[in-house]
């Protein structure tokens, strides 16, 4: 058997006498590490989707969608709108919280017509007759680098009036 070097005392290195604590340090830093994942299997960094909900007289209007993301997260928001008035030209308005650092993957059903009013996103749905459901689904991928908290506003307008605005917030984590 070789023997030890010089350099080495084997109570100082091998028995970790003085140093009893510092394994401690090292296994509490591993611990926090390990937190965070376990933190995440209950949502607390996000995905689970929320309800928001208004109403009017002419309409109601349900937003299904995560109020918490992730980096590179996919999610889907479900709009339902039940007209109790004939709405003659549907239009979901949008504010710039849905697409700001977000990717729009897939809207369906496509609606009539897309557009851009004072930085809102405008979906133009056309005719629901009263007393019938209209349901918009939108799928999105949260850019890795957004972080922080955003509006996303969403109006329920028939032609040029505003019908219903529902506010809410998103909150995305890195």
């Amino acid at each position: 058997m070789a023997d030890k070097p010089d350099t080495i005392k084997l109570t100082e290195h091998r028995d970790l006498r003085g140093r009893l604590w510092q394994i401690w340090v090292r296994r509490g830093l591993m611990g926090l590490i390990a937190l965070v994942p376990v933190i995440a299997l209950f949502n607390v960094f996000g995905q689970r989707p929320a309800t928001s909900h208004a109403a009017t007289p002419a309409a109601d209007l349900k937003v299904f969608a995560p109020t918490h993301l992730r980096g590179g997260l996919l999610f889907m928001a479900r709009f339902h709108i039940t007209a109790h008035d004939d709405l003659k030209k549907a239009t979901l308005i949008l504010s710039p919280g849905w697409a700001e650092q977000i990717t729009i993957n897939t809207i369906e059903p496509s609606p009539i017509g897309e557009g851009s009013s004072n930085g809102n996103l405008v979906l133009q749905l056309g005719h629901i007759p009263a007393g019938k459901s209209y349901l918009l689904f939108m799928e999105f991928q949260v850019n890795p680098t957004n972080v922080g908290h955003r509006p996303q506003d969403v109006t329920l307008a028939d032609g040029d009036t505003a019908l219903i605005t529902l506010h809410r917030n998103v909150t995305i984590y890195p």
